[in-house]
């Protein structure tokens, strides 16, 4: 897959508020992603950020167990299924296109940048994967697993941001806000 495909296709040529919406709407879905692909190369630990991994007794101690497992139940699908970065990248990709937000004013633009993200994705299955002609249908059915993975994070920050236990940056705040 080559940096054409890896680039943001179509995404920029979407309005400000269409581009915002599709940000609102999938930032936790594109974070929960990238914890998952940081942390195919362990077993049984998230890796949130390069110096910041967690094993199941941390996350329990933080509250977290509930979110540990989800995560890690997607870690476990995409490590047997051997996802590559070039799959993670357009995975990405889809994930923020595939919004649910009731806020597109062009749905026709994001519908076609929908289409474009699935054909890259099924033209490089087809040309790095000839072994699993359906790989491309497969990885796009782990997104609904995410999807609701992200739903469980969100309830678990917004539960933390009502509690008041815990200060958080004003950003994080109205992202939350936008998806509750």
């Amino acid at each position: 897959m080559g940096a054409k495909i890896v680039a943001p296709i179509g995404f920029p040529s979407l309005s400000l508020a269409d581009q915002m919406s599709l940000l609102q709407s999938g930032w936790m879905e594109i974070l929960i992603l990238r914890v998952v692909f940081r942390s195919l190369a362990l077993e049984d630990k998230l890796v949130y950020a390069e110096d910041y991994i967690m094993d199941e007794e941390q996350s329990k101690l933080a509250g977290l167990l509930d979110l540990n497992n989800a995560i890690l139940q997607l870690v476990k699908k995409y490590k047997a299924m051997g996802l590559e970065k070039e799959e993670f990248v357009v995975l990405k990709a889809i994930a923020l296109a595939n919004s649910d937000s009731i806020q597109i004013e062009d749905l026709e633009a994001v519908q076609r940048l929908q289409d474009v993200l699935h054909g890259a994705l099924q033209d490089y299955e087809a040309t790095h994967r000839l072994e699993d002609p359906r790989r491309a249908g497969k990885l796009i059915m782990t997104l609904p697993l995410l999807r609701q993975t992200a739903a469980r994070a969100v309830q678990h920050f917004c539960s933390i941001k009502q509690d008041g236990r815990v200060p958080m940056h004003k950003l994080f705040l109205e992202l939350l806000e936008a998806k509750a």
